[in-house]
């Protein structure tokens, strides 16, 4: 009977050392003892930027799998200056304002439209200069904006082509067969060039670097007139004046010694140095 007794005890002594190890793999695997996430908390001296992953030449993922861009470039530099730990932070676009609210990020740094928005954030001083516009296959018989009538015209969803083509241009956007909304601008690309859509209504820089980084760059083309015209700024969370204030000074002595044009030159192909609202 002892005997018994004891081999049930070994029994039940193992499964409860099986149950504690899947337990804390568990733990560790959802991210309860994961130092990594302790590392990039958001406090004082750590920068988190929201950006949209899809966004180039703003900010995006390469082909290494690295968030890469321009204003990431821009961002990891404020924080070299001011000794914080950067944190470059993909969000669902559509989220950006519940994750700002939250605290999950300090700014929205990523090809981020001022005009419209101007009461929904503190903003940083604009930076770049941008234009709304359509690109369209070089082949496609397709030369100005009247002849996108009767045209399906893909754009990103939640963006300022669409929110143009909503808004003042909505007269434009009415003589479309189609205006249609899809996650990313990387799929509104694969349906232009599939020919899924005739056109895509998007922001010049990303439009640029679309063109440039295909095989066959010449198929393309951007349309002489544009949509509409807007400025990008940093948006932080309405009433954050401190943070705002300290990133824009140090991004003033960036322009200043001449910092954001050389990070610009990286991104030539996609007309960002002409973009720059210079001091």
């Amino acid at each position: 009977m002892n005997k018994k007794i004891g081999i049930i005890f070994a029994l039940v002594l193992v499964a409860f050392l099986v149950m504690g190890t899947a337990s804390a793999g568990l733990f560790d695997f959802l991210g309860g003892n994961n130092a990594s996430n302790n590392a990039t908390a958001n406090d004082e001296n750590t920068f988190i930027v929201g950006f949209d992953a899809e966004f180039p030449p703003y900010g995006y993922k390469d082909d290494s799998g690295n968030y890469v861009g321009f204003d990431l470039d821009l961002a990891k530099e404020v924080c070299e200056r001011n000794n914080w730990t950067f944190k470059a932070q993909p969000i669902d676009w559509d989220a950006k304002d519940a994750e700002l609210d939250s605290g999950s990020i300090d700014c929205i740094w990523n090809g981020f439209t001022i005009n419209g928005r101007e009461n929904d954030y503190t903003w940083s001083e604009p930076y770049i200069d941008n234009k709304q516009v359509v690109v369209v296959k070089s082949d496609s018989g397709i030369n100005s904006l009247k002849d996108l009538a009767g045209k399906t015209v893909e754009t990103q969803k939640d963006s300022s082509a669409l929110a143009a083509l909503q808004g003042d241009n909505k007269t434009l956007a009415d003589t479309f067969a189609t205006l249609t909304e899809v996650a990313d601008y990387n799929t509104a690309f694969m349906d232009l060039e599939s020919g899924a859509c005739q056109a895509v209504a998007v922001d010049i820089g990303v439009g640029q670097y679309q063109i440039s980084s295909k095989d066959n760059p010449d198929a393309y083309k951007i349309l002489t007139d544009p949509i509409s015209s807007e400025q990008y700024g940093i948006g932080f969370k309405k009433g954050n004046d401190a943070l705002k204030d300290k990133v824009q000074e140090t991004l003033n002595e960036m322009f200043e010694d001449g910092t954001v044009v050389k990070i610009a030159q990286n991104y030539s192909d996609a007309g960002v140095p002409g973009s720059l609202i210079t001091k």
